[in-house]
């Protein structure tokens, strides 16, 4: 009887087709790696952008809601002015309670120590919207962070700008928010991406 003799194939890699398909490995980890960084980069900026567009039109649209009620008074309400004239604050005033006539009879008084009044104020320093509601002297409550700048007029009845409180009857706003961090690959404004909001807001009740 035969044997049969079982040979083994003993041929492997050569040190040359490793290191070649080491480089190629590579290259395609490097490429995958590459790509992940990128998208998670545009990720992080566009979530940035994201956040800091929300901020500003959460902002905006809180103080345009209430800005509309300023000089608010139903019938019977003694008259006051629903808008205080100053350079460093937005304050606002309306029968926010709905009181409409006192026991006797009289004119519904707005009372400072009641939920009156609503201030907003601008934190330069830590880039901040305050808001303080109700009694005079309320402490404020930050609305929005990242904030660069929020500025503020007063308007005429044909949109020209006024100092005279009693000739108030319109109130123009603008919001220029900036994202949380900046971004390497944004060159202007030391990396930092903004986005402005401007309007102008009439509350109807400041012609009565």
């Amino acid at each position: 009887m035969m044997r049969r003799l079982l040979t083994h194939n003993r041929d492997g890699f050569t040190l040359m087709e490793l290191v070649v398909a080491l480089g190629i490995g590579m290259a395609i980890l490097g490429a995958v790696a590459g790509t992940f960084m990128t998208q998670t980069k545009f990720y992080n900026a566009q979530e940035q952008i994201n956040e800091m567009q929300q901020n500003a039109r959460a902002a905006m649209d809180l103080m345009s809601r209430e800005i509309k009620l300023a000089g608010f008074k139903p019938r019977g309400t003694e008259s006051f002015s629903g808008v205080t004239y100053s350079t460093t604050e937005l304050r606002i005033k309306a029968n926010l309670n709905g009181a409409l006539a006192d026991a006797s009879g009289g004119n519904a008084t707005i009372d400072d120590s009641t939920d009156e009044h609503v201030v907003y104020t601008f934190d330069s320093v830590n880039r901040q919207i305050k808001r303080a509601y109700g009694v005079v002297g309320a402490t404020p409550e930050v609305i929005a962070n990242n904030i660069e700048s929020f500025t503020f007029g007063y308007l005429d009845s044909t949109g020209a700008a006024t100092t005279t409180q009693a000739n108030i009857r319109q109130i123009s706003l603008s919001i220029t928010a900036r994202t949380a961090k900046p971004d390497p690959n944004w060159s202007t404004n030391n990396g930092y991406r903004t986005y402005t909001l401007s309007t102008v807001i009439t509350p109807t009740n400041l012609a009565y």
